[in-house]
């Protein structure tokens, strides 16, 4: 047993949470042959068999699941002890966070700045992505907290919320001058993924004049094809706050009254004290 270490139960976790030996050593940042050693090093301690294979992955035996539910919370304390005993400064890991477009043009940086600041020794690893799949990552562990417009309804999410965006209509100068929606303008809006979208169909299902509805899934490119005179569009004002103030943009009709929140999520049994620690500093932004 003299030979069992932190790294071993460290191990031994992520290979139960995320499936394979190849995913876990890329979480570790070790190569795959190393965690096949450290397994094997756990059973041939233990006299018992941790994992059996199943196709490309790995399932936990019995013996295994009770180890890693007797462990994680073990390990989890102990790392949250030295950590909160050093006030976080010299926290070390890799987080993967998972963003929206909304929030990472929004909250995104100020969080990431804090992080760099306070944290120097956290690694980050962002990418940008829609709503469900964010979810899904988040669920089978390959992000650790994503920011996403919510409400987040799921079981095996925690979340929090970090504000909600208004949304504007708008258009260039040039076709509100000629009139705006006095006859049919092309519409342009984000994927029917995204809750914008659905504001935006109730605004149609209450009669305003449109000649086609045009999908773009990127907002700062639907706002320069929208300042360019190509109809009207429905933006997040967080997004248009600058093409507003330089006269690219211009209102053509009322605001809608329905926002759209947002949340910072991470899974509902999440234990590791760094992912908890960013998680509550997350609690703290107000996009708006």
């Amino acid at each position: 047993m003299r030979k069992l270490a932190i790294y071993h139960l460290e191990t031994l976790l992520w290979i139960a949470r995320l499936g394979t030996f190849r995913a876990a050593a890329e979480r570790l940042n070790t190569t795959q042959p190393a965690i096949s050693a450290r397994v094997r090093e756990i059973e041939s301690q233990l006299a018992v068999e941790i994992f059996r294979r199943e196709g490309r992955g790995v399932v936990l035996t019995a013996r295994g699941r009770q180890l890693v539910q007797d462990c994680e919370p073990l390990l989890a304390g102990f790392e949250r002890a030295l950590m909160q005993a050093g006030d976080y400064a010299g926290a070390t890991g890799v987080v993967r966070l998972g963003a929206g477009e909304i929030a990472a043009s929004s909250v995104l940086p100020g969080f990431v700045g804090e992080v760099a600041r306070d944290l120097p020794g956290v690694t980050l690893e962002i990418e940008l992505d829609l709503t469900a799949r964010m979810l899904q990552q988040l669920l089978a562990g390959t992000r650790d907290m994503v920011f996403l417009a919510g409400p987040v309804a799921s079981p095996g999410v925690r979340a929090q919320p970090i504000g909600a965006v208004s949304l504007r209509w708008l258009a260039s100068p040039q076709v509100v001058a000629a009139g705006g929606f006095a006859e049919p303008l092309p519409v342009w809006s984000v994927g029917a993924h995204s809750p914008i979208h659905r504001v935006l169909q109730d605004t149609l299902a209450g009669g305003l004049p449109c000649r086609s509805v045009n999908i773009c899934n990127n907002v700062q490119t639907m706002i320069g094809i929208v300042a360019a005179g190509a109809g009207a569009g429905l933006f997040p004002a967080t997004m248009v706050r600058a093409a507003m103030a330089d006269g690219r943009l211009v209102e053509v009709l009322p605001s809608p009254a329905q926002t759209i929140p947002f949340e910072a999520a991470i899974r509902a049994g999440e234990q590791d004290p760094l992912i908890l620690e960013l998680f509550r500093r997350a609690g703290g932004l107000e996009i708006s």
